[in-house]
């Protein structure tokens, strides 16, 4: 037990609180019974299990029916407080699975650099459907949130959900088009070090990406960290250094050519985008909608970031 834990109480069974719930309203265990479709005997077993359980009377049975004691009473009016609480949350969540509402969760990033741009186009491919966009910093928890469906990054192993690979992921430099010609150009990946290099959160990936392009050894790095790869990659728009960008955020800058990709060299990434929701909600409509529609503009993107590429190698 971590600290600070403390020990739930134990609740009633469920079988047992609607037993006495509906021998309450019918001052009979036998027309319970029929409500409930179970035996009598069924019925007056689970309320005298709770009389049990509680150390109170509940009930006083007399030849004519049942005559509840003041005790009994006190906890009617709240078990069907409960009841009532229960089902109204359990038709609002409903209501909302089936309504032609989505509340999709997704990083600040994810959201500034990839999703936001692209509403347009989904709204018009799905005008039936409304979608909400919250774009969060913490992982969202579906049993206590409001959301519908996450954009999760991480290495997909979530057993208690339903995740589906959004795409592959580098890292790779990227810079503006007017740096890319500045200070002697960049032809070279050690050429990078005459330039500001940004950095997210530390320098350590600018070592591994040098190793990785066959320049080795001690780099004196330098530049400025930023803890937003968002904020890195609209710095690299201004012209303000060059930065290691994931796949998904630059391929918008990438296919508008507000960014360039010097060089080929890359580092694969093991944690990437994941399209989460809880397994039971995975078949809904709305769900089928917008997963299918991030995938195929992925897909788009691909190409697109292929025919780019293309495109400089044969100029």
């Amino acid at each position: 037990m971590y600290k600070g834990a403390t020990m739930r109480r134990s609740l009633p069974p469920l079988n047992a609180l609607r037993s006495f719930d509906a021998a309450a309203r019918h001052q009979s265990f036998t027309r319970a019974a029929e409500e409930l479709c179970v035996t009598q005997g069924a019925v007056s077993h689970q309320v005298k299990a709770l009389e049990v359980e509680l150390g109170l009377q509940l009930f006083k049975r007399e030849r004519n029916g049942l005559i509840i004691t003041d005790a009994g009473r006190d906890y009617l009016a709240v078990v069907r407080d409960v009841f009532e609480r229960l089902e109204l949350a359990t038709d609002r969540l409903l209501q909302r699975h089936r309504s032609g509402t989505i509340t999709v969760s997704t990083s600040p990033d994810f959201a500034a650099k990839w999703l936001v741009s692209r509403l347009g186009r989904f709204a018009e491919a799905y005008p039936e459907i409304e979608l909400k966009l919250a774009a969060l910093m913490h992982r969202v928890d579906f049993a206590r949130e409001d959301v519908d469906l996450a954009i999760r990054h991480g290495d997909g192993q979530w057993p208690e959900l339903d995740a589906v690979n959004l795409c592959t992921e580098e890292l790779f430099p990227v810079c503006s088009p007017s740096l890319m010609t500045s200070r002697g150009g960049l032809h070279e990946p050690e050429d990078v070090l005459r330039f500001p290099l940004l950095h997210l959160d530390d320098r350590h990936d600018w070592a591994r990406w040098l190793e990785a392009a066959g320049s080795p050894g001690e780099r004196l790095l330098h530049g400025p960290i930023l803890n937003h790869a968002s904020m890195l990659i609209d710095a690299a728009i201004d012209g303000q250094g060059i930065v290691l960008a994931r796949t998904m955020l630059a391929a918008s800058d990438l296919i508008a050519g507000r960014l360039v990709r010097p060089f080929q060299a890359a580092i694969p990434l093991r944690n990437t985008y994941w399209i989460v929701c809880p397994k039971a909600t995975r078949a809904l409509p709305k769900i089928v909608a917008f997963r299918d529609w991030l995938l195929e503009e992925v897909a788009a993107d691909r190409q697109r970031l292929e025919s780019v590429a293309s495109g400089r190698q044969s100029a």
